[in-house]
């Protein structure tokens, strides 16, 4: 098997920033703990789908050997600065431009110099690798991909790796409900927005947890909807197309709120 680890986490930077507060402490733990569960399953690579890094015309894939530098998060900039540095696997990111075709999407290469980095992205290489022991192929959501076609995209990026004889860990990027406090919060006492959001997610998770894929294959459009989940869950797309739609549980490391919003670590048994 070319897949050795797989996970879903979230992109928020509050959690990474301010790992002190109390109601963020829990998923910094959390992601801490995914980390050395993806060290410890030894992958060649990460490939890793962000719902916030967004494409329009084509699907984009990072093939710059090294990506450097210092990001403020366009929400959050009171927070703080992001500093990053990310080695990239060329060769598979440059396989998967061309295994696009097979799927029927048009795929770009993007090799530029100080091109803006998402959040996502280096909040979960910030925690998943910390050490940079890892090259990664960084995939984009092109915001009229629907979740099937993030599914096929996962897959396509899987076979192509098990085709290169690599071993990789899979992760996906983004989070759970989607409605966030409009007005400033004591972030102390953070809390899910509201309760139908907070049982939508738990309904999910356990869903996860019991190994159900198919359930949650089916419940997914309608959990999107009602729970306005980040970019309708697509990052759950991609992982699930990559594991060949199957997993037999899930770890869930954390679960708790980011300014409202659901926010998980989960990490897949397969």
């Amino acid at each position: 098997m070319s897949i050795v680890s797989s996970f879903l986490v979230h992109g928020s930077p509050l959690p990474y920033l301010r790992p002190d507060n109390p109601p963020w402490s829990r998923l910094a733990a959390g992601y801490r703990a995914a980390g050395r569960a993806l060290l410890s399953s030894r992958p060649d690579t990460i490939i890793l789908y962000s719902t916030q890094w967004m494409a329009v015309l084509d699907e984009l894939w990072q093939t710059r050997s090294e990506l450097s530098g210092t990001h403020v998060d366009e929400n959050w900039y009171e927070y703080g600065e992001l500093n990053y540095n990310i080695k990239i696997d060329q060769q598979l990111a440059n396989a998967c431009v061309e295994g696009s075709k097979s799927i029927g999407v048009s795929s770009k290469p993007v090799d530029y110099d100080s091109f803006p980095i998402d959040t996502g992205t280096i909040v979960a290489n910030g925690y998943m690798n910390e050490r940079g022991n890892f090259p990664l192929v960084i995939a984009a959501n092109n915001l009229y991909h629907t979740w099937e076609e993030t599914y096929h995209l996962g897959a396509m990026a899987a076979a192509e790796a098990d085709r290169m004889g690599r071993r990789v860990a899979v992760v996906g990027v983004g989070g759970l409900s989607g409605t966030i406090f409009r007005d400033d919060i004591d972030i102390r006492e953070d809390g899910i927005a509201s309760e139908s959001d907070d049982q939508w997610n738990k309904q999910i998770l356990q869903l996860m947890e019991r190994g159900d894929a198919s359930a949650v294959r089916d419940i997914c459009a309608e959990y999107a909807e009602k729970a306005r989940v980040d970019m309708g869950f697509k990052h759950l797309g991609w992982v699930m197309g990559a594991l060949g739609g199957r997993f037999h549980g899930a770890r869930i490391h954390a679960y708790g709120a980011v300014y409202g919003s659901g926010a998980a670590v989960i990490e897949f048994k397969h």
